[in-house]
């Protein structure tokens, strides 16, 4: 039976009968004679002995680390994930926050991830900018800062909503707020423009601004036809400094509907129609002259992920903007992240052992794991070879092969509040042994034929043999044997024919053991033997 090895602890082996023997004649001259030829024989048979009782053909117990200090460079997928920090100060993989990106509906998307702030959606440029980079943020990692002495000015191009003259569509602006104070008459968006009607220059106005820690939009002159005054919608939720909210403010050009929301929840609804309810015609938006977008501009506190959107604010769209739950907004996604390893090498059937993360799970949230493993990666998808969900830390069986991959799925709490997260995957495996090769081989010729006889490996891992052969030294090439192509499998026997063979031809020989566990794991090969195929004589009959 072959002892388990760790490579991280240092074994002194039994030596070999050959070793053995040969340091035994390398004494010195004096003590050599000293040593009687039959006492050398019985020193030899007894490490052959003992070498073969006990076997110590190591299996080797490798492990890899993922993560930790050796950090995340290994993995090949990153789905819904971000890096932050995780245990003894490491980076950890946790869920990316549920930050806004841009599509084919977007008029605007400002992330303020990073200096210079830009428009994701590149349809407004920068006019001027007085906001800070913040490290404290909603979503993803970065915030803008304000402090009260102005914000940031953006303008639209052409074709963009605030940048183009004419009938609107249906739109809703959205951001994150997190006031430093509520008080009176900070302004957080500001749009000011006019237009001609006939001959007379009407001003136009769109304002989101605090009054009694509460968010008010007020809407002037923006919808053509409308005859009643400034359109104000007002939250009802009390805003406290200190703490995110998200708000959202809609127009669906369809019914006339605008609706203002804080974290999902309805907080005000109007109609602008002739009868200023759902019924009834619809009086549309209608924008002047192109002019700039002020965010901020009176207003202390952070901002994060502004963004403008095209189209009608269904049900479909608001599910996708926010959750409408009465839980409000979910900052991470209810629907995970997933991690995966690349494949990595390991040695022919090595079987893997364990995978053990460390992770941190707050209440309600989770990491699943998942395995598989293959000799050939070429043929992988996403789902095959199929992945095999294993448990933390607990021993794995039935696994094996030349490429192991671990993934990992991280799920949120039911609110998407909380995030779990991952610093270190441990992943421990055993690589079997190569056995080894026999220690003599003879090769007697024959006609058309070379008979190949070997002693028996003295590894007890062996299951079987290869037999190699090939008309060069070194080269074993063959392919005439009717027993097959080179290497020939001759099973666990200690000797085998080869028949077909040219005569006159010389053949070199070599035999390699294979494992019993598995019979791709071959050793190495045994010293090279020859010999050359003849017709039988018929000298003398």
């Amino acid at each position: 039976m072959c002892i388990p090895y760790n490579k991280k602890i240092t074994i002194l082996s039994t030596l070999r009968p050959v070793g053995a023997f040969a340091a035994l004649c390398a004494l010195r001259p004096v003590r050599a004679l000293a040593v009687s030829r039959a006492l050398r024989l019985r020193v030899y048979a007894l490490l052959c002995v003992l070498s073969t009782a006990l076997c110590i053909r190591p299996a080797f117990a490798d492990s890899m680390t993922i993560g930790g200090k050796e950090g995340w460079s290994k993995l090949s997928v990153k789905r819904g994930v971000a890096e932050g920090t995780g245990r003894f100060g490491y980076p950890c993989i946790e869920l990316a926050t549920d930050s806004r990106s841009a599509d084919a509906f977007t008029d605007a998307l400002f992330d303020f991830e990073k200096k210079p702030f830009t428009d994701t959606a590149g349809n407004y440029t920068v006019v001027k900018n007085e906001l800070l980079l913040s490290g404290k943020s909603a979503m993803g990692k970065g915030a803008a800062l304000s402090r009260g002495k102005g914000g940031i000015s953006i303008h639209g191009k052409r074709g963009s909503l605030f940048g183009s003259e004419g009938h609107a569509p249906s739109f809703y602006i959205e951001f994150w707020l997190l006031p430093a104070v509520a008080e009176n008459g900070e302004v957080v968006f500001n749009w000011r423009s006019s237009r001609s009607i006939g001959r007379n220059v009407v001003y136009q106005m769109i304002t989101a601004s605090f009054y009694q820690n509460h968010l008010s939009w007020t809407f002037s002159n923006l919808f053509d036809g409308y005859e009643k005054g400034d359109v104000t919608l007002s939250g009802i939720t009390t805003l406290i400094p200190g703490t995110w909210a998200h708000h959202s403010i809609a127009f669906d050009e369809e019914s006339g509907c605008i609706e203002y929301r804080v974290n999902g929840m309805l907080e005000a609804i109007a109609y602008v129609t002739s009868t200023g309810r759902a019924s009834g015609s619809v009086y549309p938006a209608y924008f002047g002259v192109p002019a700039d977008i002020e965010l901020c501009g009176k207003y202390t506190g952070s901002i994060d992920d502004f963004r403008i959107q095209k189209g009608t604010y269904d049900n479909a769209m608001r599910q996708k903007s926010e959750d409408a739950s009465t839980l409000g907004y979910a900052k991470y996604r209810v629907s995970g992240g997933r991690i995966e390893t690349q494949p990595f090498l390991t040695s022919v059937a090595s079987s893997l052992d364990s995978v053990t993360a460390v992770v941190n799970e707050p209440a309600e949230t989770a990491v699943r794991l998942y395995v598989r493993s293959g000799d050939n990666i070429f043929g992988w998808t996403d789902s095959y070879p199929a992945w095999r969900p294993v448990r933390n830390g607990e021993a794995i069986s039935g696994v094996n092969g030349l490429y192991f991959q671990i993934a990992a799925d991280l799920y949120p709490d039911g609110n998407g509040s909380h995030t779990p997260s991952i610093t270190q995957i441990d992943i421990d495996y055993t690589v079997h042994p190569l056995p080894l090769p026999p220690f003599t081989v003879k090769a007697a010729s024959g006609d058309g034929n070379v008979t190949l006889s070997w002693s028996h490996s003295v590894d007890e891992s062996a299951g079987g043999y290869y037999v190699y052969y090939g008309t060069r030294p070194g080269e074993y090439l063959g392919r005439v044997a009717r027993e097959g192509s080179s290497p020939v499998d001759a099973g666990f026997v200690q000797s085998i024919t080869l028949t077909g063979l040219r005569n006159g031809t010389i053949y070199y020989f070599a035999v390699a053991s294979y494992s019993k566990l598995d019979n791709r794991i071959r050793g190495s090969l045994s010293r090279e033997t020859y010999a050359r195929p003849e017709a039988e004589s018929t000298y003398g009959k």
